[in-house]
């Protein structure tokens, strides 16, 4: 699979021949024995991240989930993702310009069916759409931000995986 592919796709797919308590294994000695990247075992879920000395704001981190075929194969699933904690707060801020959007258009239309001004409210609602622009166009930002990251993630578990 090719990393652009990946990049297009942050989620990813592949098949191995090789149980699934061999592939976690191989990932629990790494873990012991380099300090390049942070890994956490839990169960069939590996999660890999950069150290705090190497981390941004938009740092990506690679979620791997293993799944057992049968007892010589496993089904590994990858997923790229940004930090929980940035995933949440720029949630949150979509949320939040969203329902302010929609309570400033409440108040535009009740204002206009009683025949007041509605200049604020027209000005409220333009002022939101640009923020929702510039939310979008800074995920945007950090997603491109991230890709060497993601890039080194990847290149780690193939070199796991392999080994």
């Amino acid at each position: 699979m090719l990393f652009n592919e990946i990049v297009l796709r942050p989620r990813f797919q592949m098949e191995l021949e090789e149980p699934c308590s061999q592939l976690v294994m191989k990932f629990s000695e790494v873990k012991k024995s380099q300090n390049r990247f942070v890994i956490s075992c839990v169960d069939d879920h590996i999660f890999i991240k950069l150290p705090k000395r190497e981390q941004h704001f938009w740092s990506p981190q690679l979620h791997l989930e293993i799944t057992e075929k049968d007892e010589n194969s496993c089904s590994l699933h990858g997923f790229f993702g940004p930090n929980p904690t940035v995933w949440t707060m720029f949630m949150f801020l979509h949320v939040a310009v969203g329902i302010l959007f929609m309570v400033d258009l409440t108040w535009l239309y009740s204002n206009y069916n009683l025949g007041n001004t509605i200049g604020l409210q027209i000005g409220i609602a333009i002022f939101l759409v640009v923020v929702w622009i510039l939310l979008y166009f800074a995920g945007a930002m950090g997603k491109k931000k991230g890709k060497p990251g993601m890039r080194e993630l990847y290149d780690f578990m193939l070199k796991t995986i392999q080994s």
